[in-house]
């Protein structure tokens, strides 16, 4: 009984170490991020590509209102996989911290200064009484000295840098796909296909532009929300569009 009564408690302790050193808050923080819906970094020669599941739960709903990608700063772009809620509190930061930057240095915030300060953020929630660790991880993307970065952060406030990644459900099956077909030498139309096609290996090979988002940060153009029939477009010429006749059915 006495094991069982420490095992509750450091299962409810966000601030209480287990005897083998783990923290089960945030590991539970991390389950929450596996339940939401995928989402994909990828980095290219030229900028970065966003691209997330924006799996909608009835017809009845707006589907506008289903926001997992979301502008940051003029160059920098943030998808999400796990609580929204959580995920808006991240990204409102995260914008509060870019507009501060230009405010008191006239310069635009470096993709990795802001990660890292997010993760900063992120990290006193793992070390707070009384609170509990944020269930979301985000992908941040954007371009710093002229040079495309990815990052990930993680619900323990850990930053982690990317070539390509994957957040959210089906994880795993969809970084070994990025594994297997990732090159240094994408450019941001490659990189599209690429996150789409890896998308679609964990979506029986078949996709629908409502039911995707796509944004990309660029060199050039900075962030830019890709529009629907952008998107169904680029489904089209990679075969990944779902028969909307069988969808009907």
């Amino acid at each position: 009984m006495q094991g069982q009564s420490q095992q509750q408690a450091y299962d409810r302790g966000i601030t209480i170490f287990s005897p083998d050193g783990r923290l089960y808050q945030v590991e539970y923080a991390r389950e929450a991020v596996k339940r939401g819906t995928a989402s994909i970094g990828i980095r290219t020669d030229d900028g970065v590509v966003l691209v997330v599941d924006k799996r909608i739960r009835s017809p009845l709903m707006e589907r506008t209102s289903v926001e997992k990608i979301h502008k940051a700063d003029d160059h920098i772009g943030i998808a999400s996989a796990g609580h929204v809620a959580d995920a808006r509190q991240l990204i409102d930061f995260a914008r509060r911290q870019a507009q501060v930057n230009q405010l008191r240095y006239e310069e635009p915030i470096g993709v990795e200064t802001l990660t890292k300060a997010v993760t900063d953020h992120i990290q006193q929630y793992t070390q707070v009484g009384g609170a509990r660790p944020f269930g979301v991880a985000l992908i941040i993307g954007g371009i710093e000295d002229g040079e495309p970065r990815l990052y990930e952060t993680d619900p323990s406030g850990t930053p982690y840098e990317w070539q390509a990644l994957a957040v959210g459900a089906d994880r795993g099956d969809i970084e070994d796909y990025l594994e297997e077909h990732y090159t240094d030498d994408l450019d941001i139309d490659g990189g599209i296909g690429l996150a789409m096609e890896a998308l679609a290996s964990v979506n029986e090979d078949e996709l629908t532009s409502e039911g995707i988002g796509l944004a990309t940060v660029s060199v050039e153009d900075g962030f830019e929300k890709v529009p629907d029939e952008k998107i169904e477009a680029q489904l089209e010429e990679h075969g990944l569009l779902a028969d909307e006749d069988e969808d009907e059915e």
